[in-house]
């Protein structure tokens, strides 16, 4: 059985590869389960999809320096941009899959933390329209 630690993600947004800053990239995609129970059910309940949506989770590292991490993200607040995340850096393909769509960034939480603690921003940004899957 195949095994995979994730040691070298590949994350973009809007054009700007972020791998130096990324502790922690997650996608998911999910589909609303619509009920479509009727009498010739049989008491059993049925569901169909509905609705495709998902969430680009992401952990950085914080960096206020010109042209670091801060002064990229700040003024994409409140944009719907372009996002690309996969597995690892290596070119895409087959076993590399490359996943890319739009995403709001919908907040921004530039200083969070305690007395000793690193200087991380957690956040999930919603998807807007489709989200693709490419090996190619």
């Amino acid at each position: 059985m195949p095994k995979m630690v994730l040691l070298a993600e590949y994350l973009s947004i809007n054009a700007n590869v972020l791998n130096e800053y990324t502790k922690k990239a997650e996608l998911a995609i999910e589909v609303e389960a619509k009920d479509v129970t009727n009498y010739a059910s049989m008491g059993w309940k049925e569901v169909t999809g509905g609705l495709k949506s998902g969430e680009l989770g992401c952990e950085f590292l914080q960096d206020f320096a010109a042209t670091e991490l801060d002064s990229i993200m700040w003024p994409l607040l409140g944009t719907v941009v372009p996002f690309e995340v996969r597995a690892d850096q290596a070119a895409v393909g087959a076993s590399n899959p490359s996943y890319s769509g739009s995403i709001l960034i919908k907040g921004w939480n530039p200083i969070t933390g305690s007395v000793g603690d690193e200087a991380t921003v957690s956040l999930t940004f919603p998807t807007s329209g489709a989200v693709a899957r490419a090996t190619a």
